[in-house]
């Protein structure tokens, strides 16, 4: 994906063999979003946007495209990175992405592992 953000080009690309996605102003790498892929679904684990880009609204163009690549394959994903979830939870029509078992399981061991 190109985009032009007033005078800066915006690229968003999928990096698989580093798995992550990246997106980059004026050819620089402002941010990234990293993700295992298992068994067909993207576990995103990671998001940042370098503070240099901060406010410009980046990280949820990053997040955007990843998972309209992920819909776009079919896919599955399990958003472990808050930012993510957040975005997802913003987003609904994101929400049909989501492993929800996986998602429970996830949330099941965080819970037994904050008890004991």
């Amino acid at each position: 994906m190109s985009d032009d953000v007033g005078t800066e080009s915006v690229i968003i690309r999928d990096v698989p063999d580093d798995h992550r996605y990246v997106i980059e102003v004026d050819g620089e790498v402002a941010g990234l979003a990293v993700y295992h892929l298992r068994g067909g679904r993207h576990f995103f684990v990671h998001t940042e946007v370098s503070p240099d880009y901060s406010g410009r609204g980046l990280g949820q163009q990053l997040v955007r495209f990843a998972l309209d690549d992920v819909r776009s394959q079919q896919g599955v994903v399990v958003p472990i990175c808050p930012f993510f979830a957040a975005y997802i939870r913003r987003h609904p029509e994101y929400e049909d992405l989501v492993d929800r078992q996986i998602m429970e399981r996830i949330e099941k061991s965080r819970h037994d592992q904050e008890e004991s």
